[in-house]
């Protein structure tokens, strides 16, 4: 496989540049229909808009000080934000004039919030007004003003109002002058990274290089010595070793970034840090970022990831422990997590299209973060376990509500992952149903695709510049693809020949009317875990294209460790399952224990087995029908032998 090394610059399409249909679109109908409206509900039943209502007294301490002498209240701001940008997607795909007048209220109560210097905050402007910039490491003031510059950046994007935008900006603004190496500034960064990448994304709607440069300031400036959250606790009067969790390896602030050679600590945290240093090496074309992420990239994906795209295996830090520690009925695998790996993911392939970095994007997105909504829109996951006696459950809402808002916003905005686009060249990440519009080189492009991907590997483009125009159009031939094969206007192309960095390029003088199919052959497969992962030894996880599969009681009865894997899982059968919304699912012949053990705990000799089918269905999709266990490894024969 050719490997070239490429200094454009890719970016993402603004979500109003793609319609998607297909799976996608499916889940983002129920965005519209169900969660947009149910987030906002959920937010107003929770008092986080009233309090950002002058026009009220304060609500004070909602949610009780913990031991880190903060409130999960003091998220609020990043919750609304999530919120905003969920409903300005789902405003661009279904219009809804009162959803978008409920925002517009919302929007009015921030901007008459404001301080005149444009400071904003519902916490520190309203609960603890003396507490302002006092400690970024556990308060996530700049946490909370990166999503409401996501939301506001989305929303006008998908509206053309642009009242949130001005309010962010002013608040960036005063930001700039807050923070820096002048006389009377802070040199200090957020405890929870996020408004790293917000800037970068305010930048490119305002085309203020001035953003940027705040964002590199916060990466450069991190984990530098003398250590700021060690300065600021003193000058607050605190001791700076009475910290929860102890380290600055919770929040990635224990050496300057580009130092940092292991994944560790919180695990969305670090998916945002790594997220905004990926920007920044894109926008600065800055090889030194690129280096360590690359470095991170493999620690995190050959040590620390489940085989779902899930990271993060412990509750208590959120986040990473020790490499190859992938517990599976216990795994906090959060689904912000996943959300921010598909984030990181896609800003590594800023500096040009790698299979490595959208192999893994794709399936955290199908497997780790889709997991976390429900197909009705209305329930969540917060954690993702790989394995379930029959107790885990999606829930209505939580204390610290970043996840539903979370997932809602990536998969309403997932268009914008689909693609990225440089000055010659289209380069498609993601393969769903939907049409695409670009501008290379001065000429309108639209790029549509016809396809029932992930369930059926045939993809087609159309291909439609408004004149005819030289270009390159790269395509993501996914690693696990044996056999794919490529047409152009049906003359076969030997992908041996096109492909870069896992990618087929093509590039021609492109017509009106040109075409393109693509056939990935969509194969059962059994994946094996590094035998150094004790938990998933003798067993093997199934994936069919993208996805990874999974058992269900409700399909298989109770029992199912009873379940044996033949050697070979190329019998499987697909068939579609009306009730979840024609996903595929794979019967495949298996060894089941019979229940004939009787009371004894333990015996001299094995259970009975008799030949059996198991059903098989995607992991994202589990525990929408009849509670019950869940299983993704499964024993293997192949595997012990």
């Amino acid at each position: 496989m050719t490997k070239l090394k490429r200094d454009r610059q890719f970016r993402p399409l603004p979500v109003p540049n793609v319609d998607v249909h297909g799976l996608f679109g499916d889940r983002q109908d129920a965005i519209c229909d169900s969660t947009a409206e149910t987030l906002l509900d959920r937010c107003v039943e929770a008092g986080m808009v009233r309090a950002i209502d002058t026009s009220k007294p304060s609500p004070g301490i909602v949610i009780p000080l913990q031991a880190w002498a903060g409130s999960t209240q003091m998220f609020w701001d990043s919750d609304l934000g999530k919120s905003i940008e969920t409903v300005a997607y789902s405003l661009y795909r279904k219009p809804n004039p009162k959803l978008e007048a409920r925002v517009d209220e919302i929007i009015d109560m921030y901007e008459t919030m404001q301080d005149e210097d444009g400071y904003l905050n519902a916490w520190f402007q309203r609960v603890q007004p003396g507490r302002r910039w006092t400690n970024l490491r556990d308060h996530h003031e700049l946490y909370c003003a990166g999503h409401l510059i996501e939301g506001a950046v989305a929303y006008f994007q998908a509206t053309g109002k642009r009242k949130l935008l001005d309010v962010m900006c002013r608040f960036a603004d005063y930001m700039i002058k807050a923070f820096g190496h002048g006389e009377g500034q802070m040199r200090g960064y957020c405890g929870h990274e996020e408004l790293e990448l917000a800037l970068v994304r305010l930048a490119r709607v305002t085309r203020e290089d001035k953003y940027l440069d705040l964002a590199k300031f916060f990466i450069d400036e991190r984990g530098v010595e003398p250590h700021y959250f060690t300065e600021e606790a003193l000058r607050d009067g605190r001791d700076p070793a009475k910290f929860v969790h102890k380290t600055y390896e919770y929040n990635q602030a224990h050496l300057p970034v580009r130092e940092q050679t292991k994944v560790v600590g919180h695990a969305v945290r670090a998916m945002y840090l790594y997220s905004g240093m990926a920007d920044i090496a894109t926008e600065y074309n800055d090889d030194t970022l690129t280096a360590a992420l690359d470095i991170l990239w493999d620690d995190l994906t050959t040590k620390q990831m489940y085989v779902t795209g899930g990271i993060g295996p412990a509750a208590s830090n959120e986040g990473f422990t020790d490499y190859y520690d992938l517990p599976n009925e216990s795994a906090y695998a959060e689904t912000c997590a996943s959300v921010g790996l598909v984030f990181w993911a896609s800003r590594m392939l800023g500096r040009g299209p790698n299979r490595r970095y959208a192999d893994i994007m794709e399936q955290a997105l199908y497997n780790g973060a889709m997991s976390g909504l429900s197909l009705d829109g209305k329930t969540f996951f917060y954690e993702n376990p790989l394995e379930s006696s029959g107790k885990h459950h999606r829930w209505v809402w939580h204390n610290c509500p970043c996840c539903p808002p979370n997932i809602a916003r990536l998969l309403a905005s997932i268009g914008s992952y689909m693609y990225g686009v440089a000055e010659d060249e289209i380069a498609v990440h993601l393969y769903g149903e939907g049409k695409a519009r670009f501008e290379i080189g001065g000429t309108a492009v639209a790029l549509a695709q016809k396809t029932n991907y992930p369930w059926n590997g045939a993809i087609h483009f159309d291909v439609t510049p408004e004149r005819p125009s030289r270009f390159a159009i790269s395509l993501r031939i996914p690693e696990w693809a044996d056999g794919a094969t490529l047409k152009v206007n049906g003359e076969a192309i030997d992908l041996v020949s096109v492909e870069i960095d896992g990618y087929a390029r093509i590039e021609r003088e492109w017509t009106s009317g040109d075409k393109v199919d693509l056939d990935i052959p969509l194969a059962t497969r059994a994946l094996f875990a590094n035998p150094l992962v004790r938990q998933d030894a003798g067993r093997a996880a199934l994936m069919r294209g993208p996805l990874v599969y999974c058992v269900e009681a409700t399909d298989n009865g109770a029992g199912l460790n009873g379940i044996r894997l033949p050697g070979n899982v190329g019998e499987a059968k697909t068939t579609e399952i009306a009730d979840l919304r024609g996903a595929v699912a794979l019967d495949i012949p298996v060894v089941k224990e019979t229940q004939d053990w009787g009371a004894a705990l333990y015996r001299t000799s094995p259970p009975a087995a008799k030949p059996a089918t198991a059903r098989f269905v995607p992991y994202h999709l589990w525990d929408n029908r009849a509670p019950g266990e869940m299983l993704v490894w499964i024993r293997s024969e192949k595997a012990q032998a």
